[in-house]
């Protein structure tokens, strides 16, 4: 086994790296601690490993320095037995001249797969003049497991799909000075983007192919980073909540109706494990709760929560709806913009029980409102909605509110609150994470 693994890894040094398309994602290494990169399956973990590494190289780091092991590799299945020790033995056998001198960079992608994977992260760090990058299943490499596990000696940074800002760049679209003509351009992108989404490996396909695609995705998630991540006993009761989540994207859900429901399609099952369901979706980054704007945490378990989805596009291709709410899928778009920023995300019921989109919680510590309209051309969808976003910018003291349409625009003052329309594509531009 040593003397294979000598050669996978002389093997890794002389392969080319595929870098695609740079990620936005502000990281950093901190020495000492584990660099662990958890998102939703596909959404591109192993090219970001790819571009730190490639990063390292532009620094002027060997390529002899840095170590990298995919344990999906059915030729390391051996290490599975916790044999994982194998690994630096045979990296300081091929260079014993870099132990304790040299810093090295060790690259391990699916390193989940492997037994004892923790103490052995957490022995490295301690005893070698090393950096640990990680990556791998979500469901396998939760943020809160990882906290516990590795003894705060590692620090977890989520990666979601392409971004519109990561679509241009994939696009080769200029987008930080706008001109007349690229403006254009990145107009046209959007559409595109609202159609196809951010799964980097489905952008380019053929509509049937890329539906294909996404339908793949989600049922992997459920059986592999679900299902089987946690055991569930009711399996098929996960994929019908999955579904019925799906077609309701961006509405309101409660664990009563959500348990009646499932109840009524003959399952035989409690309230607990429906909300098992919702934390599993969660961790895969599957689905994501939004409880309501609220001081009392009472008030927001007891209250409806409202759920997104990882993709927009990916809603639209495994929806059984053949109407789909286009307003909910622009909402879902923005939705995904704003967890990139932060996960601190509400919704807003006013006193006089309007309901307003989103609050979020700024940089600048600033409870910020944001409503989605796909069009404010209708006189009574227009008043409806600027109403509800000046009374939840009141009772936030927010002076400021954004509404984000498709594709209209204006400026307004209201109540002494000004309110920006922008249309979607602008929005995620000017306001990237």
């Amino acid at each position: 086994m040593l003397e294979l693994l000598k050669e996978i890894i002389l093997d890794s040094q002389n392969e080319e790296l595929f870098l695609g398309t740079r990620r936005h994602l502000k990281h950093q290494s901190v020495k000492g601690k584990a660099f662990v990169c958890i998102g939703v399956r596909r959404c591109g973990k192993s090219t970001l490993m790819a571009q730190i590494m490639s990063e390292l190289s532009s620094k002027g780091v060997s390529r002899k320095n840095i170590l990298y092991l995919n344990f999906f590799d059915d030729r390391l299945d051996t290490l599975k037995e916790g044999k994982l020790s194998l690994v630096t033995e045979a990296f300081f056998s091929l260079y014993p001249e870099k132990k304790s001198k040299e810093r090295i960079y060790l690259f391990f992608d699916e390193l989940q797969e492997m037994a004892g994977w923790e103490k052995y992260v957490d022995r490295l760090l301690r005893t070698e003049n090393c950096d640990v990058f990680i990556s791998g299943s979500s469901a396998k490499l939760l943020s809160r497991e990882i906290s516990t596990q590795m003894r705060g000696r590692s620090l977890a940074w989520e990666l979601f799909p392409f971004s519109f800002t990561e679509f241009l760049d994939y696009r080769r679209i200029e987008h930080k000075a706008m001109t007349s003509k690229n403006r254009h351009l990145v107009q046209n992108a959007f559409d595109n983007y609202f159609t196809v989404g951010g799964f980097p490996e489905a952008m380019d396909m053929a509509d049937k192919l890329r539906i294909m695609t996404h339908q793949e995705y989600f049922n992997s998630i459920l059986h592999r980073d679900i299902i089987e991540r946690f055991d569930a006993i009711h399996p098929k009761a996960v994929v019908q909540l999955g579904h019925r989540l799906v077609n309701n994207i961006a509405s309101l859900h409660s664990l009563n109706r959500l348990t009646d429901y499932l109840k009524s399609s003959g399952y035989k099952l409690s309230k607990a494990f429906v909300k098992d369901c919702l934390e599993w979706s969660n961790d895969a980054f599957l689905f994501f709760p939004v409880k309501i704007n609220s001081p009392s945490v009472s008030k927001q378990n007891a209250n409806p929560q409202k759920i997104y989805a990882i993709d927009h596009s990916l809603v639209k291709s495994v929806s059984s709806s053949v109407l789909l709410n286009k307003g909910h899928l622009l909402e879902n778009l923005v939705f995904c913009h704003l967890r990139r920023k932060t996960d601190k995300i509400w919704y807003h019921r006013t006193m006089n029980g309007k309901e307003t989109d989103f609050v979020y919680l700024s940089e600048d510590k600033k409870l910020l409102p944001v409503q989605v309209c796909y069009s404010l051309a209708d006189p009574g969808t227009r008043k409806r909605e600027l109403s509800a976003l000046v009374e939840a910018s009141r009772e936030i003291g927010s002076k400021t509110a954004t509404v984000v349409t498709y594709s209209e625009e204006e400026n307004l003052k209201t109540d002494g609150v000004e309110i920006t329309a922008i249309p979607a594509w602008k929005y995620c531009i000017r306001f990237a994470p």
